[in-house]
């Protein structure tokens, strides 16, 4: 049987750079698989768990159909939008045609509790400036102080590495940013794309979310989220895509060893199986790469066991009734960080369904569900006034004890490339050097690094349709200078990145 007859995903090296193995199911992993496929190498992708999606999935709850936790993009994240086109899932997660956010203060008068984030179809900064202006949870000294700390953040040179030493608390409060500016508004759009405060935040990851999301283009932070189930989009239509790929992809499949076998090419151990490839990507969180490597793969592999993880804690709340009308929420003056709509998604018919996604929640991530429900229920009720009469049928929670890394100062140095130190080994995850924090968006375009720097290793053409999103990144991002083919982001200098959660 010649190389071009052997069965698609076999595992089975033919010719050089024919044969690639993605240990992780994750973004991360689906993207690379995609990326080596659509460039005409065979793929087998192993997961461990029973679906794909890593930690941004479904499950089922009685007649409902549940996300994980609340996950949401931007019009900058041009790497998902490319990963949903990919999977032919776009229409079902669309952005908003203008950014709008409901901010509610309840420490306010009600009736005049609501203010809003939203942009005017005119040029960066003036696109938030009339709604700045208007931003009732902000004095007006401190709008306009604003305005001026806006301005130093957009002149920073995200490639500058004393960045990443420093914390965004501290920059924030030398460029007079008040504690009500930094809760208000700094915090509020910060937490939920960093999972971290600012005083816990690398300035380097910071000021990438905020000059990208806000200061870049006038469109690139609308904002948009799934209105289906994440399962259907991450899990049924990735694979769906996979297949018709030729990628051969194996659930409940965890790898116990990655070694090199001496004639040039990659043993894969799993239950029962041995699979043999010319590449292999590890796509799984740095705890598990740590066990995987092997030996001489990088100079300090202890490093991945300093990146710290943050928690994400999500609150899931049924009522026999509608307490909220807009499809989402951010709160001010209670510990409710963001409120989302679920109801059509889940499938819920009667009632209604809500989310609250609460971020860098390392305090309350072990609190038993009864602590957590006489805290928040109370909150909802001084939140939204139609729930003060409302039933509640079903209260759960969902906990990701290590849902993002920490975007702690100094986790840059931390955060290795998508190359080795050994041919042929590969690293991708939103934890890897993408410049952006722990989304989506960085997941994908870590993905993107590693298919990337293994074509150009294997000597196979780099798929045109897989790098067009790096165009419309090099239109939005600041600073942006299009990439080497074959070469990794820190290998040109160029910050990559994406979502909030």
């Amino acid at each position: 049987m010649s190389d071009e007859q052997l069965p698609e995903g076999s595992g089975t090296p033919g010719r050089a750079g024919r044969t690639a193995v993605v240990v992780g199911g994750g973004l991360a992993g689906i993207t690379a698989a995609l990326a080596l496929a659509d460039a005409g190498v065979r793929v087998t992708l192993l997961e461990g768990r029973p679906r794909l999606g890593g930690l941004a999935f479904s499950f089922r709850r009685g007649g409902l159909t549940v996300d994980n936790g609340q996950h949401v993009y931007l019009r900058c994240c041009t790497a998902y939008r490319w990963f949903l086109d990919r999977i032919e899932g776009a229409a079902l997660a669309p952005l908003q045609d203008r950014l709008d956010v409901p901010v509610v203060d309840v420490a306010r008068p009600e009736g005049r509790r609501l203010g809003r984030l939203r942009r005017d179809a005119l040029p960066v900064p003036l696109h938030l400036g009339r709604s700045l202006a208007a931003y009732p949870h902000l004095s007006l000294a401190e709008r306009a102080k604003v305005g001026r700390a806006a301005l130093a953040l957009k002149g920073l040179d995200l490639a500058d590495p004393a960045l990443d030493a420093q914390d965004f608390g501290s920059w924030l409060t030398a460029h007079g940013q008040s504690a009500r500016a930094v809760e208000a508004l700094w915090d509020l759009v910060g937490v939920a794309t960093l999972n971290a405060v600012a005083a816990d935040s690398s300035l380097a990851l910071a000021a990438m979310v905020f000059k990208t999301g806000l200061l870049s283009d006038p469109g690139a932070a609308d904002i948009g989220w799934a209105r289906v189930p994440l399962g259907e989009l991450h899990d049924r239509l990735a694979r769906k895509a996979l297949d018709s790929a030729g990628v051969r992809t194996e659930v409940r499949t965890r790898v116990t060893s990655v070694r090199a076998d001496g004639r040039g090419t990659w043993a894969v151990e799993v239950p029962g199986e041995t699979l043999t490839a010319d590449a292999v990507v590890l796509a799984v969180p740095q705890r598990e790469t740590y066990d995987l490597l092997p030996a001489g793969a990088l100079d300090a592999p202890g490093r991945l066991l300093e990146i710290r993880t943050a928690p994400i804690l999500n609150v899931h709340v049924v009522y026999d009734r509608k307490v909220l009308d807009a499809p989402f929420l951010a709160a001010l003056g209670t510990p409710v960080q963001w409120v989302f709509d679920r109801t059509d998604a889940s499938g819920l018919r009667e009632g209604q369904y809500l989310a609250l996604s609460q971020s860098a929640a390392r305090d309350e991530i072990d609190a038993p569900v009864a602590v957590l429900r006489e805290r928040y229920l109370p909150e909802l009720r001084r939140l939204l006034p139609a729930a003060r009469g409302a039933g509640v049928r079903d209260f759960f929670v969902t906990r990701e004890r290590t849902a993002t890394f920490a975007p702690a100062p100094g986790v840059g140095r931390l955060r290795p490339g998508a190359r080795t130190k050994v041919p042929g080994l590969y690293l991708a995850g939103a934890w890897t050097a993408t410049g952006w924090p722990a989304t989506m968006e960085s997941a994908v375009r870590s993905g993107v690094s590693a298919a990337d720097a293994a074509l150009g290793a294997l000597g196979r053409p780099r798929p045109h349709r897989l790098f067009e999103f790096e165009e419309a990144a090099n239109c939005i991002v600041p600073g942006n200078t299009p990439r080497t083919p074959g070469r990794t982001p820190e290998e040109t200098g160029v910050p990559l990145r994406g979502e909030t959660r």
